[in-house]
């Protein structure tokens, strides 16, 4: 039986807690600044910049709050509006973004050996669990409103990395033996509500 395979990146998707507690899939209401520049998408990290929600583009290093899952804002022709994702420039007061930011989340996540490129050889392995990953940030899609944020193949000790690999994924494992989905957590030195000195 041929085993389904990962075509593309599609950011963090949420899909347990460290220590197997209960998954309730805990939002936090964020605000997010009217005409704030940039699109979000569901998948995506993002931090907290001034109180507001804002993208988390770091790849090698990040302090990330959580994993944007949409958003709520009134639209001034379409009325209250519930979206997968921020568009750039959207005016609104009363925006706000759904987040992932419990420190124990566990995601699950693309491995790419480039930008968007699931690779049949660059892929990680059983003696990768525990190691350290890296971010790899991609232009969501605005006709889903889906992140392709994925993590690099390449696993490591480096201390300032912002992933780490809890565990793979069996049911995409490519026909080498190769894992193409990590389920990974912030590590607890990057998270914002982690860090010892905090937000400043």
């Amino acid at each position: 039986m041929a085993y389904p395979s990962v075509s593309a990146p599609y950011g963090l998707i949420p899909v347990g807690k460290m220590g197997g507690n209960v998954n309730n899939h805990a939002i936090r209401h964020i605000p997010i600044a009217s005409a704030q520049s940039g699109n979000l998408f569901n998948g995506d990290l993002v931090k907290l910049a001034g109180g507001y929600a804002v993208k988390d583009s770091g790849t090698t290093t990040a302090t990330p709050i959580g994993v944007f899952l949409g958003c709520f804002y009134t639209d001034a022709d379409m009325g209250p509006t519930y979206k997968n994702y921020w568009p750039t420039g959207q005016v609104a007061s009363d925006a706000v973004a759904y987040v992932c930011d419990d420190p124990q989340q566990l995601f699950k996540v693309a491995i790419v050996s480039g930008t968007t490129s699931i690779s049949s050889t660059n892929t990680l392995t059983l003696a990768h669990r525990g190691s350290n990953g890296q971010l790899v940030q991609n232009a969501g899609l605005t006709t889903t409103g889906k992140s392709k944020v994925a993590v690099n193949h390449t696993a490591a000790t480096t201390a300032t990395f912002p992933i780490r690999f809890v565990d793979f994924v069996e049911e995409t494992k490519n026909s080498a033996g190769g894992y193409t989905e990590a389920i990974v957590k912030i590590n607890a030195e990057d998270h914002q509500y982690e860090a010892a000195l905090g937000v400043a």
